[in-house]
């Protein structure tokens, strides 16, 4: 149905949106998780936030195992090559994500108030640590990775863990932390009242302006810092090897795309809008409108990092010419098309059953409920 080059960048736009997918519907909840210690102060408070999202915290997880399923099948040497990389980086995140589900599991088990405070914790890190290095990599990613190919395009990675842990990347960092507690602030503005709902109220008018002005700080540094410009590839339709290219570095460049093409002005502009009316919302305690405005925010940060990149998916800081874009680190064509029509299928039917368990577990959660249902309950 579609050519080769089509498919490609099909499925540059696939990633883009399941990453988007894995923001809203995850970030939620990671937000609650991130927010715990601090909007609710009791036990029976504490519970009243894990059940906000305790029906759909693990199918939510679906988003991300999803997004990291479709990175592998779509973009193979993008997850060989990253995997590799930043290995101690993503095992972090993983170490940290293992707090969760246990956590969840087995906070309650024990009316012990120094277990279930260590808990309350763990999940703490098992939210905001995951929140805070996904960030972090986008702005290393940002910058450039220092890898390159051998003659058997066996990549090699040449940084250190703590080389990732610069100034850029940090901040980078912060925006992805800022903006998964504004929209889990945002979420909790829906499903809860009284004193917790004005706790929520005041934490997403404090995540909304972190996240504005980390991005717009993010943005201006973008100003200075090196970008990557395809200069020459091989032609369309010849055999596209990520070694094939020249590819030149320079102050602003990650700008150029939006000189080229201002409509693409609408994802930044994006960003701001919709944290403004996130804020705004939530003040007057319009949840679902702010809830709705926190995840345009989200779409419009994350696609501002991805349109800025185009075509570059993973640039070499150490060889430019070995990065890899969305032309020439794609599985073949046939992967290509038969993951195509699965997530033309799936992804609609995904959605649904989400909407659905929504709409069945809407409500407020109040601390009457949980103590009402002490032994059923997280």
């Amino acid at each position: 149905m579609f050519d080769y080059e089509t498919l490609k960048l099909i499925w540059w736009l696939l990633v883009g949106v399941l990453l988007v997918g894995f923001a809203v519907m995850d970030g939620h909840d990671m937000g609650m998780g991130a927010l715990l210690p601090f909007v609710a102060k009791t036990d029976s408070e504490r519970r009243v936030l894990l059940n906000s999202v305790g029906p759909h915290w693990d199918g939510n997880q679906v988003w991300f195992i999803t997004a990291g399923g479709a990175i592998f099948a779509a973009w193979p040497l993008v997850y060989a090559t990253a995997f590799s990389g930043l290995y101690f980086a993503l095992m972090a995140v993983l170490w940290a994500l293992f707090f969760r589900p246990v956590g969840f599991d087995y906070r309650s088990k024990v009316a012990d108030p120094r277990w279930r405070s260590a808990w309350d914790w763990g999940i703490f890190v098992g939210s905001a640590v995951p929140a805070l290095l996904f960030g972090v990599a986008f702005g290393n990613v940002l910058q450039g990775v220092p890898f390159q190919f051998d003659d058997t395009m066996r990549s090699t990675y040449t940084g250190t863990f703590w080389a990732l842990l610069n100034p850029f990347a940090l901040l980078s960092g912060v925006v992805s932390l800022a903006m998964i507690a504004f929209h889990g602030a945002n979420y909790l503005i829906v499903r809860t009242e009284g004193v917790l709902q004005s706790r929520a109220r005041i934490a997403a008018q404090l995540f909304g302006m972190l996240t504005l002005v980390s991005f717009a700080v993010c943005g201006l540094m973008l100003l200075d810092l090196p970008g990557y410009i395809q200069v020459s590839a091989p032609e369309v339709g010849a055999v596209q090897s990520p070694v094939g290219k020249m590819v030149a570095v320079h102050a602003g460049a990650w700008l150029a795309n939006f000189h080229q093409l201002p409509l693409l002005w609408t994802f930044p502009v994006l960003g701001f809008i919709g944290a403004l009316a996130g804020m705004a919302f939530a003040a007057k305690l319009k949840g679902v409108a702010a809830f709705v405005a926190s995840s345009v925010a989200m779409l419009g940060i994350i696609f501002t990092a991805g349109v800025a990149m185009f075509p570059f998916v993973l640039p070499s800081s150490s060889m430019p010419g070995h990065s890899l874009t969305l032309w020439d680190c794609v599985s073949s064509e046939l992967t290509l098309d038969i993951m195509f029509w699965v997530a033309l299928i799936m992804t609609p039917i995904v959605i649904a059953y989400t909407g659905w368990a929504y709409r069945i577990m809407r409500g407020k959660i109040t601390v009457a409920q949980i103590e009402a249902n002490d032994h059923s309950a997280y």
